[in-house]
């Protein structure tokens, strides 16, 4: 494998055994744990001002990624803008808001930076053909970046995924199967496939150890852009997690190198019909019980049973964030009220972030003050057809 130079190798977050990269590939081979990418941090040879000169996508953080530009497989993911939201931060009593706006990302979400990895990790260890199960988006990207790579893709999506991911799924070359039902109906298609074809390569969420890592970018970039001061407030629609521990992740690096002070408080936000994380949170648990009957209109996080739970609820608690959960007609409600206000078109499932940052300011979290981000994950495109209806219910 050609890796960059302070990437030590994989470390499971269960049992901390440690493995070199280019033999294990997935989860433990120990004891079945999450396998997170670990580094030699003294021998990160980069500055601010570098970084902040560089163009060109996420990879421009190399030295903190396993894979560097010269064998990445990219279509410059990445450097999305923060956009001030005055209207916002006057809303929610505090100085400022801003929105991390994932949706110019290559296919329209974050999902774009975890697969960007993922797939150079697959071509690193010599695949020839990847799969995943996917609530949408991350099929989407998985397909794109297959394609990119010269890679043949598998992509399981529940029948209740958008057109636009289940026809880019197509354009982009990718072998799809439509599950009637759910994602855990996906997931278990996926894995009765996997059975079947065990060269097929992973790039199912904490199953391959690269999204997470390809996530935390999103957090280098916010700290960049906000001139190297630490948000107060993170808040991230929360369904598997993976951005979320990928960002705390990221927020301890950048304290620990120097180039910033602290961490932000990181919110989980969830919906209600499906909020696994906010009541483990609310708790004290240190792991969630599966949601037993998930019933929300917000698809991207309507994920039951996440897996990395323990490390999603470590990093709120230790961020001195936390959880919340919103009602799917406050979800919708902030959908168009982002858009009428601001001009930003969030996703349905991403507006998660602003009703759950309302219903933080509602609770007195945030003080006068504070910078708040808020992440929309994936264009408002997406979720047309579901942002209009809402609006066509209300008579408008």
């Amino acid at each position: 494998m050609e890796t960059t130079a302070a990437f030590i190798g994989l470390s499971c977050v269960d049992c901390d055994a440690s493995f070199d990269a280019s033999e294990a590939t997935h989860r433990c081979p120990d004891c079945g744990g999450i396998l997170d990418p670990t580094y030699d941090y003294d021998a990160v040879d980069v500055t601010r001002e570098e970084l902040a000169s560089r163009r060109g996508g996420q990879f421009r953080f190399e030295e903190l990624l396993p894979f560097g530009r010269d064998v990445a497989v990219t279509m410059y993911e990445g450097d999305t803008p923060l956009v001030p939201a005055p209207r916002l931060a006057e809303e929610l009593g505090v100085a400022e808001v801003y929105v991390k706006d994932e949706g110019r990302n290559p296919t329209g979400s974050f999902k774009d930076r975890g697969q960007a990895l993922a797939v150079t990790a697959a071509v690193q260890h010599g695949a020839e053909d990847v799969a995943l199960a996917s609530a949408g988006n991350a099929g989407q990207a998985a397909a794109a970046y297959a394609a990119r790579a010269g890679l043949d893709s598998h992509v399981f999506l529940p029948s209740r995924a958008s057109f636009v991911n289940k026809a880019m799924v197509n354009v982009h070359g990718g072998e799809m199967k439509i599950v009637e039902g759910r994602i855990d109906d996906a997931g278990e298609a996926y894995e009765a496939a996997m059975d079947d074809n065990p060269a097929w390569y992973s790039l199912q969420t904490f199953v391959t150890p690269y999204r997470h890592e390809g996530k935390k970018t999103m957090y280098y970039e916010i700290a960049e852009q906000l001139d190297w001061e630490t948000p107060d407030h993170v808040v991230y629609p929360t369904g598997g997690g993976v951005g979320l521990v990928g960002m705390y992740k990221a927020a301890r690096e950048f304290a620990d190198l120097g180039f910033t002070e602290g961490t932000p408080a990181f919110w989980a936000a969830q919906a209600e019909g499906c909020a696994p994380i906010a009541k483990a949170f609310e708790e004290g648990r240190d792991v969630h019980e599966a949601w037993e009957v998930p019933d929300t209109i917000c698809g991207g996080i309507e994920i039951p049973d996440p897996g990395a739970s323990p490390w999603i609820l470590e990093a709120l608690r230790e961020s001195d964030g936390g959880a919340v959960a919103t009602s799917d007609e406050e979800i919708m409600s902030s959908t168009v009220t982002v858009a009428q206000n601001e001009g930003l078109e969030m996703g349905v499932t991403c507006s998660a972030a602003a009703s759950g940052a309302w219903q933080l300011a509602q609770e007195d979290r945030f003080d006068e003050d504070d910078t708040v981000v808020l992440l929309n994950t994936a264009t408002g495109n997406k979720d047309a057809d579901v942002a209009r209806s809402h609006l066509m219910s209300k008579g408008l």
